[in-house]
């Protein structure tokens, strides 16, 4: 069987936002949706921003009876943060947006993704939920640390020049990273004001920028695929090697999964060859 013409199923997260007329929509970029789509190949299904009813028992087990359906999740960015009482107590920065429902989705979603063995992506304001769901903090504002440069996007009026490669990152060798794109130094872009400070305990290095903060992470204990990514891979996927190459990887680990969960996996000698 050729696993290639098996389109998974992947979960997106998505954001809680007010639409500026007094109500609230369940949003995802559309650049995501792309990815999924066409550097994935697979089918997204959107996972709302349900709040504090994942605490209720019945919403948490109907969780884990959606990712027994899903061969893949993947967390999208969003110009919203973490909120920080979920990582150090402290009080948050005025002005700072947040999505407390997102927050309450993604955090025991990662969780349960992770103990589930569905692999996972996690990009931008996914790798910061990534890093606090599995016990790490965040900086809330990478820009005023000693040494750091502004991460943030330099709000140029078209998304190529928001989205271009901004600085380099130093891939750690051996790595998850380093396997899958078998360099290590690569230029990505930055759009992010919040980022990792203590990496979570279970969580490996696997790309660090040109002053020192965190770009990716992996987390080895993970039964399936599981890598967290500062930068933004979705943006023109197609045209870039290096998301191409992590995207692929992505896509065979969920396909691998929706072959085992749909009870088509291949003979081994056909997987060995």
């Amino acid at each position: 069987m050729n696993l290639s013409s098996l389109r998974p199923l992947v979960g997106v997260s998505a954001c809680l936002k007010e639409n500026g007329r007094g109500g609230w929509h369940h949003t995802v970029g559309d650049k995501y949706i792309q990815a999924v789509i066409r550097a994935i190949g697979a089918l997204p299904v959107v996972i709302p921003a349900m709040g504090p009813e994942l605490g209720d028992n019945a919403v948490t087990e109907a969780l884990d009876r959606l990712l027994d359906t899903l061969d893949g999740v993947l967390l999208t960015g969003s110009p919203s943060n973490v909120e920080p009482h979920h990582y150090d107590g402290q009080a948050s920065r005025p002005g700072t947006a947040h999505d407390p429902a997102r927050d309450a989705t993604t955090l025991p979603l990662i969780r349960h993704t992770i103990d589930h063995g569905v692999p996972l992506i996690a990009i931008c304001r996914g790798l910061q939920e990534v890093n606090v769901a599995l016990g790490g903090t965040l900086h809330q504002l990478v820009h005023e640390v000693g040494g750091r440069r502004d991460h943030r996007a330099p709000k140029a009026p078209t998304a190529d020049e928001n989205y271009a490669p901004a600085h380099g990152i130093e891939i750690v060798e051996g790595g998850l990273l380093h396997r899958l794109l078998g360099q290590r130094r690569v230029r990505v872009n930055s759009l992010h004001a919040q980022g990792v400070d203590q990496l979570a305990p279970g969580a490996r290095l696997e790309a660090l920028a040109d002053d020192g903060q965190v770009e990716a992470f992996s987390v080895p204990q993970a039964p399936a695929f599981a890598l967290a990514l500062q930068w933004h891979p979705e943006h023109r996927a197609l045209e870039n090697p290096v998301s191409m190459k992590v995207f692929t990887a992505f896509a065979d680990a969920c396909r691998a999964r929706a072959a085992a969960r749909l009870g088509r996996t291949p003979p081994l000698r056909a997987a060995a060859e």
